[in-house]
């Protein structure tokens, strides 16, 4: 799926664009999501679990170049790659009114607008085609991300308890939220 590109102004003065990843986006694409893991709990990989290749990367991003039922932001700012954002329509005759979205973002970008910029886009392409509600899950104690998506609409609707397991023994759940469009 194809999304224009869009220049974000951030709540810092500074600009970013929010356009879909591209083939080339790989290594970028890779170490910012690397990084990511670095930096908080609340993705379902740790750091050293990110082992995929530039080309596996590569492969997946051309993917979803091709796929109309799937689409991949990316937020790039002063030159890096911060972020992304994606949309995965389902497919299937008795579910394809739903599609589901997972979003990811550095640290140093939280508070800028960014994660609402590239939700809302993703927000927008789902309606353009048809998509009744969009769900996602997140994991418990995320309280940016929670405020974020309480924002824009969704709902909590279960939570799978015990769902994670972190490195300390602790568990947490994971929250599935939706939002009728």
């Amino acid at each position: 799926m194809q999304h224009k590109p869009l220049t974000l102004s951030l709540k810092d003065g500074r600009s970013a664009i929010l356009r879909c990843a591209e083939p080339d986006d790989a290594p970028a694409l890779l170490e910012c999501l690397r990084a990511i893991a670095s930096e908080t709990e609340f993705v379902l990989n740790y750091p050293e679990e990110c082992t995929w290749t530039e080309e596996q990367e590569r492969a997946l991003l051309v993917g979803f170049a091709r796929n109309p039922n799937q689409l991949f932001l990316v937020c790039c700012l002063e030159g890096s790659i911060v972020g992304s954002c994606n949309l995965e329509l389902n497919a299937k005759l008795k579910t394809r009114h739903r599609a589901s979205v997972a979003i990811a973002l550095r640290r140093e970008c939280w508070g800028l607008g960014i994660g609402t910029a590239m939700l809302e886009a993703t927000l927008e392409a789902a309606r353009a085609r048809g998509i009744a509600q969009v769900e996602l899950d997140y994991i418990e104690g995320n309280a940016r991300g929670r405020a974020l998506y309480d924002k824009l609409g969704f709902v909590q609707v279960a939570e799978h308890p015990d769902a994670v397991r972190l490195r300390d023994g602790s568990s947490r759940s994971l929250i599935f939220m939706v939002k009728k469009l």
